[in-house]
């Protein structure tokens, strides 16, 4: 179970580089403004913003990949839990959509580290 657990946390990592990339170089590019359903002038006027938020998510990406590389559960814990509150308050001021990109998977990753052992 051990291996499955490390696997989707690798999962919800891979999602926040996704994501990095999508707010912080894509974000006025079609791929960008498609994947969050932005004007173009919305994507303008907000692109300093989305950069910054971008980072955060490389940060959570970041912390996850430190977590898989130490074997620390409970690091990996802290860091799910981040995205899992992230992701509904996400849900709840920006887009219900966030909820299922960034959450849900986060919560699976956390139930499935239930069920290693030792910890």
């Amino acid at each position: 179970m051990h291996t499955v657990a490390s696997i989707a946390v690798g999962i919800v990592a891979l999602i926040h580089v996704y994501i990095l990339v999508l707010e912080m170089f894509l974000w006025e590019k079609h791929t960008g403004m498609r994947a969050f359903g932005l004007t173009r002038e919305f994507a303008s006027a907000t692109r300093i913003l989305a950069a910054n938020q971008g980072l955060y998510n490389g940060f959570l990406a970041a912390g996850l990949f430190w977590s898989l590389y130490t074997g620390d559960v409970q690091v990996q814990r802290f860091f799910l839990g981040c995205v899992v509150t992230a992701g509904f308050y996400g849900a709840i001021t920006a887009n219900a959509k966030i909820l299922w990109v960034q959450a849900a998977p986060a919560a699976v990753a956390l139930v499935l580290l239930g069920f290693v052992p030792g910890y």
